[in-house]
């Protein structure tokens, strides 16, 4: 990744409190392709004791995989170069390319139609939604038959880990930052502060870099859709505020605390006292990023990797134009916490046996492999030659410490083209776990609390947060029922 083995270390340390979520499991047992098929354990790779007439590779057999989106060019080619060395060794497997990406509000239709493809991306907010629901295969015995099931990485894997079953193989994870674009500083005569900063520090920026009367904003926080919640949850993760609680086996909102109004204060400060957001503030993510890649924003929330990819890549940006901050602290000395979430890959439960077993096996086709380390050195060195630069995942499926990670690590260190992370900025992350339950309603109640606060001048901010958790406690909170 884009940083060293030794800060990845740490990282997996800092988030050593993350638990493994609980809930119940779906109805989601496979459907056989025959009686024999189905009784039969799990093969790996590796294990050749089936007769040559039982091998999965002689048999036809077809699956559909999530396939990088359209404006992702470079990762369409490296997800082109490992369908075409898989199918040379699985020439038996029809592989079609899914356009479909996951969708909270889509899913059930897409299971309820069978139109999900064989494997799926989804995020770490979704396990227990998932897998209560019967929409996550239980893939304990292919997992458990892995080879390297050791050395993934614990810190991801515990949250698709629900009650001692396994539902879903981590891609990568990432603490929530704040990206700096310091050309812009620079060009403003605006001092870069220091990686150690706090919410003022993130306000006095903000107003150096943004000029409203040209259209620059300060900072662009998300405001529509579930990511906007998502992006102020950092803010009361800062406070130390929660979103919920469990108690006597029922779950209760907290985010109307006392932290949770000093975090949606400060949203209302950066709105109306500083006036440095977008005054088109009905942000999504990918208009927020959008921005920032565009210059017309100084500094963004989120994951670290997509805004680099499209400031980098499609902004004609430079590297050394661009900051990863941790989230800024309340205070100084306070910690820097971020919402720590990752992305997930799951597997259709209405897919046959075969069908599972071989979804398994393409998703985990190039970990830890040498194969995988040459087609990512190989990405690189196509990128170095086109302009462009490959931007790393900020916790990667491994364990930091493996020594897949070192020579991961090594190839990055070769090339000028991978973005470097700044060991200080991420000695400081603090990652804390998104909440276990009904997180997207959450993330959607809140987002109406900010659009709120954004287009309504002295806006009750309690009362605001008293009718979200109110309403997040009677629709879904109330539902729920923890064992």
């Amino acid at each position: 990744m884009r940083k060293n083995a030794a800060i990845l270390m740490s990282l997996v340390l800092l988030f050593s409190m993350l638990a493994a979520c609980s809930g119940g499991g779906g109805k989601n047992e496979p459907k056989g392709t025959n009686a024999v098929e189905s009784e039969k354990p799990a093969a790996t790779e590796d294990a050749a004791t089936a007769a040559p007439e039982d091998d999965i590779k002689n048999r036809k057999i077809k699956i559909s995989i999530y396939y990088p989106l359209p404006d992702q060019v470079e990762n369409r080619k490296l997800e082109d170069d490992k369908i075409k060395r898989f199918n040379e060794v699985y020439p038996n497997v029809e592989i079609i390319k899914s356009d479909w990406h996951y969708n909270p509000g889509e899913i059930g239709i897409k299971m309820a139609a069978n139109e999900a493809p064989t494997f799926y991306n989804t995020f770490a907010t979704e396990a227990s939604f998932l897998v209560e629901r019967g929409w996550a295969a239980d893939i304990t015995e292919l997992y458990n038959n892995y080879e390297f099931k050791d050395q993934i990485n614990p810190v991801l894997q515990n949250t698709f880990n629900i009650g001692g079953k396994i539902y879903g193989v981590p891609q990568k994870g990432y603490v929530v930052t704040t990206i700096v674009n310091k050309k812009m500083l620079d060009d403003k005569g605006v001092a870069v502060p220091s990686y150690d900063w706090t919410w003022e520090d993130m306000l006095n920026t903000a107003k150096g870099a943004a000029d409203p009367k040209k259209g620059i904003a300060g900072i662009a926080p998300m405001g529509k859709g579930t990511e906007a919640g998502w992006n102020w949850t950092n803010f009361l993760f800062q406070a130390g505020g929660d979103v919920q609680k469990v108690e006597g086996g029922k779950v209760q909102a907290t985010f109307n605390s006392e932290a949770g109004l000093k975090a949606l204060d400060f949203y209302n400060k950066l709105r109306w006292d500083a006036n440095v957001i977008p005054q088109d503030w009905a942000l999504g993510w990918g208009d927020a990023v959008g921005a920032f890649a565009q210059g017309r924003a100084a500094m963004v929330i989120a994951g670290a990797e997509g805004p680099l990819e499209q400031a980098l890549n499609q902004g004609s940006m430079k590297p050394e134009d661009l900051l990863t901050y941790p989230m800024p602290a309340v205070e100084k000395g306070g910690k820097h916490t971020g919402v720590l979430g990752g992305d997930y890959l799951i597997i259709n439960p209405n897919a046959t046996i075969d069908e599972q077993e071989m979804a398994f096996r393409y998703i985990t086709f190039d970990y830890f492999s040498d194969k995988g380390l040459e087609s990512l050195e190989k990405d690189i060195q196509a990128r170095k030659a086109e302009g462009k630069y490959f931007i790393p995942p900020h916790i990667n499926y491994f364990s930091p410490d493996s020594e897949y990670g070192q020579k991961m690590q090594a190839i990055f260190d070769k090339y000028d083209n991978v973005y470097k992370y700044n060991d200080e900025s991420n000695s400081l992350l603090d990652g804390k776990p998104e909440a276990q339950y009904n997180t997207q309603d959450y993330y959607g109640a809140m987002a109406n609390v900010i659009q709120e606060v954004f287009s309504k001048k002295g806006a009750d901010l309690q009362a605001q947060l008293d009718a979200a958790a109110k309403l997040v406690q009677e629709k879904f909170f109330d539902t729920i029922k923890v064992e």
